[in-house]
């Protein structure tokens, strides 16, 4: 099959084309097209902008996440546009912000520190303010003489891990948890944690999902789901049972624990299939299939399966 053909396929699927196409068989579409968009293939930027038509704010958001993580200067204004968008999803806009902080470019700070200063949603200033800290970061001094430990995670987070020398677990939690800390620090602090990856590390990670703000709780529970540790299952689950919840702190637990994967997560994510809360509805089809995915001898989340287990 030629590239074109590739894409022609991943585009059918990404979008719906067929209108039945289960939502975990769009999600694994979106990640192929990752790859060719991180490899500067700009149609498959493309395809991604155009599945923003969707009316799915889950998989808008991962849209933006995925946009984000090319890194491909391409997909700026695409990202600029949904940022703008005040009738968007907040979750999806917010993913837009974070997404532009993530390809550093400086030609979006003036747009971030514009909604950062005036919108009214505290997602988007918080937002806004770690993208804005993270693109300065990325072009300044200090990243260039901090010395970072090799991460067993390639993402490319909201902040920078604290550097190597910040190993003291207790130093680390008492940032995370102080609120007097700029947020981009205390950022830094739990991806510190997270590259530490010792059981003291997941029990601070895990007093960081009382904290005040909405924002910093989803990525807590985003951080479980890169870390797949067992220990933190008991308080995802509590996190995606606690309706009063904001909607995309719960999503966040629900695909931790589908990347998890232990015995015991399959029956919990099934009740949730049947959520009052879409995005919750939706997060519980898409981490079943990451926790087969998890389970199976799959090299990467991105093959399309010939059937899923779960549709939506």
């Amino acid at each position: 099959m030629t590239e074109t053909e590739d894409l022609t396929q991943l585009r059918a699927i990404l979008t719906n084309a067929s209108g039945d196409t289960p939502l975990a068989n769009r999600f694994r579409a979106l990640f192929s097209l990752k790859s060719l968009g991180k490899d500067g293939i700009n149609e498959a930027i493309d395809i991604i902008g155009e599945a923003f038509k969707d009316d799915s704010a889950l998989l808008k958001h991962e849209l933006a996440y995925v946009l984000g993580q090319t890194k491909n200067l391409y997909a700026v204004p695409t990202l600029q546009n949904v940022l703008k968008d005040v009738h968007e999803d907040p979750m999806v806009r917010h993913e837009a912000a974070e997404a532009l902080g993530a390809i550093g470019d400086k030609g979006s700070l003036d747009l971030l520190k514009e909604y950062f200063e005036k919108d009214p949603l505290e997602i988007i200033r918080q937002t806004c303010e770690l993208a804005i800290a993270r693109i300065e970061w990325e072009h300044s001094k200090l990243s260039q003489v901090e010395v970072l430990e090799n991460s067993h995670f390639s993402s490319i987070d909201p902040a920078p891990p604290l550097p190597y020398e910040n190993s003291s677990v207790d130093q680390l939690q008492k940032v995370l948890v102080d609120q007097s800390v700029p947020l981009f620090e205390r950022y830094r602090a739990m991806f510190r944690l997270r590259d530490l990856s010792t059981a003291e590390s997941v029990d601070a990670l895990i007093t960081g999902l009382n904290d005040p703000s909405a924002l910093f709780r989803h990525e807590i529970a985003y951080v479980f789901g890169q870390l797949c540790d067992p220990r933190s299952v008991n308080a995802l689950v509590k996190v995606l049972q606690n309706e009063s919840e904001e909607g995309m702190v719960r999503h966040e637990a629900a695909e931790a624990l589908g990347s998890i994967a232990t015995d015991d997560v399959m029956p919990v994510l099934q009740k949730f299939l049947q959520d009052k809360e879409r995005v919750v509805r939706e997060s519980a089809v898409v981490a079943l299939d990451m926790y087969e995915y998890e389970r199976s001898e799959e090299m990467e989340y991105v093959a399309i399966p010939p059937a899923s287990t779960v549709t939506v």
